[in-house]
């Protein structure tokens, strides 16, 4: 039987990206996934929600927006358009780790893992705009484009670490009580989303959008009580790590988190007391997406797999000999 030909398997007879290269695919699908996340956030701060009408076409005749729905069409058909662009920078991303050499199927399964995540949002997206901006189906929205993010995330960081087992860099204890801070963070997001759904940022203009029906007061005190939970544990992170001696990686990864959080809580409270503006909003919606990045970050970087894996050198080059054994062992 003549052998099946795998598109993929083509690009990577015909070109070997570096491991430059693979990583920066990785970080652009993170920079993507934020962009995706605040751009979703204007459609809503700007009331275009329903800017197109029904799904998957802006309008029941027509695909675009047409002149006569605005700049709300706009904004809103815009907004669906970058779905096809985080597609492009995913599909990159999964055809560079495919290419590399030695294959990494951990890397090319955290692409495809976006790609599904991708579509399966965007199914969400369309159900959004045909239930008229349910605040349920909205908070799903978000905390899917969330678990994008969260794959993204991880793929960057395996992209700049081999495939050995895991090595644990501190004891069991110190990893749960980080397990425990990513928990309250992703909390911490879901309360979020709460306030949101029960908040006066509908996403239209309409006055019989759906709220859930939640005093937005006392959501939000909540939601602030999470803030000082998970600020609390990253202080107590800290200092534990301190105690017991933790590599500097993750002590940095530590400050940079509190760091991400004192911002993040000052935009908060500006947001709050003023009623929470439309610019205001965004910029924290910005904010959430760089306090579960830096949470991530800190979680990972109490494991190493050992460096990233090296393309073989051509025979016949200096240092091929050496890189040649070292390339079969990690495979």
């Amino acid at each position: 039987m003549p052998k099946t030909l795998n598109p993929l398997q083509l690009v990577a007879d015909r070109w070997q990206p570096s491991e430059r290269f693979v990583r920066r695919a990785a970080l652009a699908c993170v920079v993507m996934g934020v962009i995706i996340v605040v751009t979703g956030g204007a459609v809503r701060l700007t009331q275009s929600g329903l800017g197109c009408p029904t799904w998957p076409t802006c309008t029941e005749d027509s695909l675009t927006p047409t002149p006569e729905m605005g700049i709300n069409g706009v904004i809103e058909f815009t907004n669906r358009m970058l779905t096809y662009v985080l597609c492009v920078v995913v599909g990159v991303a999964i055809v560079a780790a495919r290419a590399r050499a030695p294959r990494r199927r951990s890397l090319t399964r955290l692409g495809w893992t976006q790609f599904w995540l991708i579509a399966g949002n965007g199914i969400i997206g369309g159900i959004t705009v045909l239930t008229g901006l349910n605040p349920y189906i909205v908070a799903s929205h978000f905390l899917a484009a969330t678990a994008l993010l969260t794959v993204a995330v991880v793929m960057w960081h395996r992209s700049g670490e081999g495939d050995d087992e895991p090595r644990d860099l501190v004891a069991r204890p110190v990893r749960q009580l980080t397990g425990v801070l990513v928990a309250a963070t992703a909390l911490l997001i879901v309360v979020g989303t709460v306030v949101t759904g029960a908040g006066k940022h509908a996403g239209d203009a309409a006055k019989d959008i759906h709220r859930i029906p939640l005093d937005w007061h006392q959501i939000t005190q909540l939601h602030v009580d999470f803030v000082f939970v998970v600020v609390g544990l990253t202080v107590a992170l800290w200092f534990v790590l301190r105690a017991v001696n933790a590599p500097a990686a993750p002590r940095r990864r530590a400050v940079e988190l509190f760091a991400v959080l004192m911002l993040q809580g000052l935009v908060g409270f500006v947001q709050y007391f003023n009623d929470s503006p439309e610019l205001i909003v965004g910029v924290h919606m910005f904010g959430s997406c760089l306090v579960w990045i830096a949470v991530l970050r800190v979680f990972l970087s109490l494991r190493e797999r050992g460096g990233a894996t090296a393309l073989p050198a051509p025979s016949g080059e200096p240092g091929a000999a050496a890189a040649q054994p070292a390339t079969a062992s990690s495979r």
